[in-house]
């Protein structure tokens, strides 16, 4: 059976992102391998193995464009409340919390935030399907 064990988003500013992921899901620089062309940091928490993989392309100019195939990373919180109250004391913008009904009868409510890159990221209350 294969196990997930890192996602990879390109970004342009490693200290902006490095410090967005922190303070919004508490990931801290597990690995940094520095190449010629480009540098690698992996980002985790206590929570989980898995891990953020921030790749820092050398001689990038301008921010990536995300396109329109991408879609989101999320993570789950005990209480979504005192996250979003965190977020915005943060100043890292987080939108209007969500509530929706899934198919299965449950519900499940979130907010997403964005970081610096353009990438959305989502945050679910854990319940239901998201623990």
């Amino acid at each position: 059976m294969a196990k997930a064990v890192h996602t990879m988003i390109r970004v342009f500013d490693e200290d902006k992102a490095v410090d967005f992921y922190k303070r919004a899901l508490g990931l801290n620089v597990s690995s940094r391998f520095d190449f010629d062309d480009f540098t690698l940091v992996f980002l985790q928490n206590p929570e989980t193995d898995f891990e953020l993989e921030l790749t820092v392309n050398k001689g990038q100019e301008a921010p990536y464009n995300q396109g329109d195939a991408y879609g989101h990373l999320a993570f789950t919180v005990d209480d979504l409340d005192a996250e979003h109250t965190r977020f915005e004391s943060e100043n890292l913008a987080p939108a209007k919390k969500f509530e929706m009904s899934l198919p299965d009868g449950t519900s499940a409510r979130g907010f997403f935030v964005t970081d610096p890159d353009g990438y959305k990221i989502e945050m679910i209350e854990r319940g239901g399907r998201f623990l």
